[in-house]
């Protein structure tokens, strides 16, 4: 298999899949339909396995397709970012980047974001700080900060990350000790945890984020740490609304239960913030583009 050849296709497969549109792949790449369509053609022939399914909403990976989507996602901006280099003649980075992140998204975004962003430029040392506050650029030395929640009135840039909503979650032996809940009236009678951040009167959508209610909710317990409220939660001591990637993983391994699963909290914007006047760094540059792809991935339903 000659993968010199292969390279191309892979990095066209990867804009179709990521976009789930031959149209819109076609048109990020400015390429005809009939032309994107030909070069994945060629990649399953070489491969031999079908790697997309079209359907009436769209593309639909196949298996296959999952696999070499997640092996091939990277190549592009890692290529842009190779150009990037040599077009401007800079050194390999090198010394500290120095930024701050919110806890819940240690594992499944930010060491993987790390990892990769290490194995590129192995001269760079980062220096993390993982905070639920709110962290000054200038007073903390920080060459970015990764917030959530409603941005303060500042100077520096914010980048948009993506958008996590939460979900009520309890675990099984709770929902079994207490009772299923059926309605937000029920809701009112079981064990709530909230945390400092929610308001008195919460805002709940449903599933597309749409028919707002505000409902007010005592609580067993508040906490200001999201990994102490998820392990109450998982010690069966109450119902919380939990950042949905962050209670994903449990539930797909059925350690917790979505309560109430018509409904869904607020969506809380992401943004990484920095103080760059033109050009940022090449490393910032690329701690932005990793921590966006490990983000929306950890965003996707298993």
């Amino acid at each position: 298999m000659n993968t010199i050849k292969l390279a191309p296709l892979l990095l066209i497969f990867v804009e179709v899949a990521k976009k789930r549109s031959f149209t819109a792949a076609a048109k990020k790449l400015n390429m005809s339909k009939s032309a994107i369509s030909q070069q994945i053609k060629r990649l399953e022939d070489a491969t031999g396995h079908q790697l997309l399914i079209r359907n009436t909403r769209g593309v639909q990976l196949t298996s296959a397709g999952e696999a070499l989507l997640g092996r091939s996602e990277l190549l592009s901006e890692q290529l842009s970012m190779t150009l990037m280099e040599l077009d401007g003649e800079k050194e390999q980075p090198s010394g500290s980047l120095r930024v701050s992140v919110p806890p819940f998204v240690e594992k499944g975004v930010l060491a993987p974001t790390l990892r990769q962003l290490c194995l590129e430029f192995p001269k760079l040392i980062p220096e993390v700080i993982v905070t639920e506050k709110w962290q000054d650029l200038i007073e903390q030395n920080l060459d970015a900060a990764i917030f959530g929640g409603d941005l303060k009135d500042c100077d520096y840039r914010a980048l948009s990350i993506g958008k996590v909503s939460e979900v009520f979650c309890a675990t099984p032996r709770y929902l079994q000790q207490y009772g299923e809940v059926q309605s937000l009236e029920q809701l009112s009678q079981h064990k709530f945890i909230a945390t400092a951040w929610h308001r008195e009167k919460m805002q709940l959508f449903d599933n597309q984020h749409e028919n707002e209610q505000r409902i007010s909710l005592t609580h067993s317990a508040k906490i200001n740490s999201l990994n102490s409220v998820l392990e109450m939660v998982l010690n069966d001591m109450g119902i919380a609304l939990l950042p949905e990637f962050d209670a994903q993983p449990h539930l797909n391994n059925n350690r917790l239960i979505r309560v109430l699963p018509e409904l869904r909290g607020r969506a809380w914007h992401f943004y990484l913030l920095h103080q760059y006047k033109g050009e940022k760094p090449v490393h910032v540059t690329r701690f932005y583009q990793l921590y966006c792809h490990y983000f929306a991935k950890a965003c996707l339903p298993a």
